[in-house]
């Protein structure tokens, strides 16, 4: 494969995806545009827990593409934002849509995992935080960021469930 080095500056080397620098780039300008047309968005947060032995190269790759597969519209953006962190934009979206996404991305998750629990070399297990905004001039968009880590970091802390949904006022 010949590398591409028109790509280099926004993917994430290793899955494919946007990187965290072009995310956050993207979501602030999103960002300032909803809060002129007054529509609502949606920041997700996914921290798949993906544990697989040398069996599996780029199992991390073939799992991006099946969570970026769930994203239908054209406008919504998928990244890398650490090793442990994806990030999803859904952007001019409310709460029942949000809702359907997660839906989709669980549902891929799960079908991701039934390909792969008779192997014992891979084991998955994830959290998904989703955190709907509508922007005013008055918000800080760093809250919605804080927001939705802090709803990942209570769902670790909550072995039975996986993923939750909350609206930003």
């Amino acid at each position: 494969m010949i590398y591409s080095f028109r790509n280099s500056g926004f993917r994430d080397p290793e899955t494919g995806v946007y990187n965290q620098t072009y995310f956050l780039e993207v979501f602030n300008r999103e960002w300032h545009r909803h809060i002129r047309e007054q529509q609502s968005l949606a920041l997700l947060y996914l921290y798949p827990h993906l544990r697989e032995t040398i069996k599996h190269p780029g199992i991390l790759e073939l799992f991006t593409k099946e969570i970026e597969g769930t994203l239908l519209r054209a406008t919504d953006l998928l990244a890398r934002m650490n090793d442990d962190c994806f990030a999803f934009g859904l952007f001019n979206i409310d709460s029942q849509g949000a809702s359907v996404v997660a839906e989709r991305i669980e549902q891929a998750i799960s079908e991701f995992i039934k390909r792969y629990e008779k192997d014992h070399s891979v084991r998955m297990e994830y959290k998904l935080a989703t955190c709907i905004c509508s922007p005013t001039r008055e918000q800080r968009i760093e809250k919605l960021f804080t927001n939705t880590e802090t709803m990942a970091r209570l769902l670790e802390q909550d072995k039975g469930k996986q993923s939750a949904i909350e609206c930003l006022h």
